[in-house]
């Protein structure tokens, strides 16, 4: 990593991961390429330059590269292809650049969380394929980043993000479903959640090398392989976040009992790389109050 302020490119710079990301690489002093696919709409923040098309246009010089686009919701092909093949293909470009450091955001979603399974690390069983498009694609994905060698590679994997936005899946999309109709669940049922600014440091953090490659993971990135990191807040259940949605919204959450997943995501890695979230599950909470609210 350069000695001077870090060079750091950004896809997806104008979603809800992306942004904030950008937002915490501008705190940390780093020059930041924001990739888009449209002309003003990356954060405008010191520090910040836009660039929009093809992000391997933009790798020379860099010191690292942070991936958050994946078609979440489009048809399996389309998830494939951006978020499996388009990524990969972005790793060997970096790696080919001379980009030292790839932060990927995977997700918690590829672990297995069947009912009677207990907390889960990052030796934890993934789900098998044929477990869902989101799910199959992401893990589709890790293992092609872990198959392009020359490059340290992170993947950093959160549960449900909570932070406003209007393409926050727990914050807007989510909630939108359990308005028109969408409310049956296990209150005992764990919902294990990261809010974005937390989320953000710490894949600013891994960017810019405020956290030390390390021969062994507990302690930092292995430098030139591929290593998984958790990152999640405080304990929270279903019960805790589909209350907030409808007390919000004026509508009772339809409560089942069937076996469920109580767990928790082990994030005992992230926080020996010096990781420790800010925001707390009152707040977050608060902050989707305070949205839903504000939209009626």
């Amino acid at each position: 990593m350069s000695s001077s302020s870090p060079v750091v490119v950004v896809t997806g710079a104008n979603g809800l991961v992306g942004a904030a990301v950008c937002r915490a690489l501008a705190e940390r002093s780093a020059q930041v390429r924001a990739v888009v696919r449209r002309p003003g709409t990356a954060p405008v923040l010191a520090g910040v330059v836009e660039h929009v098309g093809d992000a391997a246009d933009v790798l020379a010089g860099a010191d690292a590269l942070v991936t958050t686009v994946h078609p979440m919701g489009s048809a399996r092909e389309v998830q494939h292809e951006v978020g499996v093949e388009g990524t990969a293909r972005l790793a060997r470009a970096a790696r080919d650049a001379g980009v030292a450091r790839l932060v990927h955001v995977s997700t918690a979603g590829v672990l297995d969380r069947a009912p009677g399974l207990g907390d889960l690390a990052e030796d934890a069983a993934l789900l098998p394929p044929g477990s869902g498009d989101y799910p199959d694609t992401k893990n589709a994905a890790d293992a092609a980043l872990a198959e392009v060698e020359g490059l340290t590679t992170v993947l950093v994997r959160p549960p449900a993000i909570a932070g406003a936005g209007a393409t926050s899946v727990w914050n807007t999309l989510r909630p939108r479903a359990f308005r028109e109709g969408d409310r049956s669940v296990n209150p005992a049922k764990s919902w294990a959640w990261v809010h974005v600014d937390d989320l953000a440091a710490l894949l600013a953090d891994v960017a810019v090398g405020a956290v030390a490659t390390s021969d062994d993971p507990e302690q930092g990135p292995v430098a030139g392989g591929t290593t998984p990191v958790h990152v999640a807040g405080e304990p929270a259940t279903w019960g805790d976040y589909l209350s907030a949605v409808g007390e919000a919204l004026g509508i009772e959450p339809d409560w089942t009992d069937e076996p469920v997943w109580t767990g928790q995501l082990v994030t005992a890695r992230a926080r020996r790389w010096g990781w420790s979230p800010q925001v707390g599950l009152p707040q977050a909470l608060a902050e989707l109050r305070a949205g839903l609210a504000g939209e009626g």
